[in-house]
């Protein structure tokens, strides 16, 4: 789950990035417009990513075994 959530919020920022550099939704662009169904879906995918990547800020990390 972790990964799938880190794959989705790259997409999202690399979504903004190319909005943000040259006006380009990207998703939007493939998918038919913003308010395309799979569009949203998208987006909202993208957007529960992200809050479940928080998580991992506040996880205990386990330190690495020395073998």
């Amino acid at each position: 789950m972790d990964r799938l959530a880190l794959i989705l919020v790259i997409i999202g920022a690399l979504n903004w990035g190319l909005i943000g550099l040259f006006g380009i939704d990207l998703v939007a662009s493939i998918f038919g417009g913003q308010d395309a169904m799979i569009s949203r879906i998208i987006y909202t995918l993208v957007g529960l990513s992200g809050l479940w990547a928080t998580t991992l800020l506040f996880r205990d990390r386990v330190p690495a075994r020395n073998h």
